[in-house]
């Protein structure tokens, strides 16, 4: 992430990774304050056995770009709600140069990140890709038990179901 102050929206895709006991890095680069260590940590991720890259940053959200200019491993970018309700993190991170795709999840998207991850990382991984499943189906489960609640409230005169 772009720095700690993302952090509250980036533990969604830690919680997310932990869940699916998926070993994850934390850190806080900043492709303008720290240009070095962020090319230093996208050179030497692969070499660390990290297969996807999430990258989180707000406003000028330049950090996905430069991981991705830096590695071969894809980089997926969530950008963070800053200044225009994130539209310019947004802007920043799809509007890269042919070349250097960063794949881009919605505006505070850090969850639909870590899943998008395990989805890449499970067409080589059964036993993550059975996990990912499992939590995909529990979704409709979920929706299902929501819906059987919902059919219960009888507040309403004129609702029908």
């Amino acid at each position: 992430m772009g720095s700690t102050s993302d952090l509250p929206i980036m533990e969604k895709a830690c919680k997310f990774l932990n869940d699916m006991q998926i070993p994850f890095e934390v850190n806080a680069l900043s492709a303008h304050r720290t240009p070095e260590a962020v090319e230093t940590f996208a050179k030497e991720a692969k070499g660390r056995g990290i297969q996807v890259i999430i990258a989180g940053a707000g406003m000028a959200a330049a950090l996905p770009g430069v991981i991705a200019a830096n590695t071969t491993l894809p980089v997926i970018g969530v950008p963070i709600k800053g200044m225009l309700d994130g539209l310019d993190a947004l802007l920043s991170i799809v509007q890269m140069p042919p070349g250097i795709p960063v794949a881009t999840v919605g505006v505070n998207g850090a969850m639909n990140a870590a899943i998008l991850a395990v989805q890449m990382m499970s067409l080589s991984n059964k036993e993550m890709a059975e996990k990912l499943a499992k939590y995909k189906n529990s979704l409709s489960q979920k929706i299902e038990k929501a819906n059987i609640e919902l059919a219960e409230i009888k507040d309403y005169e004129y609702k029908t179901n």
